[in-house]
């Protein structure tokens, strides 16, 4: 249900998503992309959702020109040599060769560079290298990460959940009703500590399926400094998710 509020000469367009279970807090999120989502529990007068949207709208209105900001400074990609491109949180040039007798078209980390292999230095073929290459060492990062951070979740039984790539605009994970995780392979560009947090908040989604304050309890006591580096993944999303 797609409702809006004025701040000052400003319009700002929100969602609400109403949530079964024992939740009595409305909460309010922004994703990367700038939508605005108002989860409240089941049952909830439109006027107090409104009224807790209008109590943020300062905080929202200065996350959403922070957004629109970024997303005004980043310009198309090319995929062309000197362009940088992200993994793990940093920056590498991108360099483009020719194909020789003894190579088939491949991308490789090599000395500081994302080095694209290719006959074909035509967009098309060096974006499709280049998104394979990011899927293929996801799914690499996201186990390792799984099966590193696992043994302190202590709802979790001896198998763990599976973990599927989905390639998302506005979302970095979620998890199935079956259990199963889904992550962004666009989040193996940033930092590990980022990965780590986008993982344990689909892994306390196991155990509590919306965003209550339970939840966030969760969230908090296998994370403590979840915020911060949330806050971090949020600024960088624009960047990640679109290139």
């Amino acid at each position: 249900m797609q409702q809006f509020i004025r701040y000052g000469t400003e319009e700002i367009s929100y969602q609400v998503t109403f949530l079964a279970g024992k939740t009595t807090k409305i909460a309010i999120h922004i994703h990367p992309d700038g939508v605005v989502q108002v989860d409240a529990p089941l049952g909830a007068e439109p006027s107090k959702i409104k009224q807790a949207v209008q109590k943020r709208a300062r905080w929202l209105l200065q996350n959403l020109t922070r957004i629109r900001d970024a997303q005004a400074e980043i310009l198309p990609r090319q995929y062309i040599s000197g362009e940088s491109h992200f993994y793990l949180g940093k920056r590498y040039p991108l360099k483009v060769l020719d194909l020789t007798n003894s190579h088939r078209p491949t991308v490789k980390l090599l000395h500081g560079q994302l080095q694209v292999i290719t006959p074909d230095r035509s967009t098309e073929k060096i974006s499709q290298l280049l998104k394979d290459w990011y899927a293929s060492h996801a799914h690499q990062v996201f186990h390792c990460r799984l099966r590193a951070l696992a043994p302190s979740v202590l709802w979790l039984k001896e198998t763990l959940p599976t973990i599927k790539l989905l390639t998302m605009k506005k979302q970095w994970g979620s998890c199935s009703p079956q259990g199963h995780i889904l992550l962004n392979p666009h989040l193996v560009k940033a930092p590990r500590e980022c990965i780590d947090y986008v993982i344990i908040h689909e892994l306390c989604h196991l155990k509590e399926h919306n965003h209550s304050p339970e939840f966030y309890r969760l969230l908090t006591l296998q994370m403590p400094d979840w915020k911060p580096i949330k806050a971090k993944l949020d600024s960088m999303a624009e960047l990640l998710l679109n290139h």
